[in-house]
């Protein structure tokens, strides 16, 4: 058995108006994450993590932002389309353990329906993703509000 582990990292803006999209779903909350798709932080990074372990490039290459059909894209589409590549290179994904940096909105009361959203996207089960919120402690970029990072790491197996 052949195992691959990728690490996918993603930053976007934050813009007056919601609702935030994270990891697929819609949250209720005073802004929105800015970007050329549905600017899903946390989906970016997984998509690039599971790209990244089957050594496919990145979300930028698979969804070039200079393409206008990638103008409002979801995110969660995406993320299959780059896990259809990743198995038809014969590969399968064993886990993510993702981190969402964000002082506000709370992750905590929306983790399982986002674990549950992307464990029916992927076809595997909840215990194989992690999901951690952390804040910015009032300090940077994040802990001001003007930003969402996600980091995500994948193992895949062959």
């Amino acid at each position: 058995m052949e195992l691959r582990v990728g690490l996918g990292h993603d930053t976007h803006r934050l813009e007056p108006g919601g609702p935030l999209r994270l990891g697929g779903i819609d949250i209720d909350f005073d802004a929105h994450l800015a970007g050329h798709s549905d600017a899903d932080v946390l989906l970016h990074a997984i998509t690039d993590a599971v790209l990244g372990a089957a050594g496919l490039g990145d979300i930028g290459e698979m969804f070039p932002d200079t393409d206008p059909a990638n103008r409002g894209r979801d995110s969660s589409q995406m993320l299959l389309a780059a896990y259809v590549q990743v198995q038809r290179h014969r590969w399968s994904l064993v886990n993510l353990d993702c981190v969402v940096l964000a002082e506000r909105p709370k992750l905590l009361p929306h983790r399982q329906r986002i674990r549950q959203h992307l464990a029916d996207l992927l076809s595997i089960h909840t215990e194989c993703i992690g999901l951690k919120g952390k804040t910015g402690e009032s300090t940077g970029d994040i802990g001001q509000g003007r930003i969402i990072q996600a980091q995500c790491v994948c193992l895949l197996q062959r």
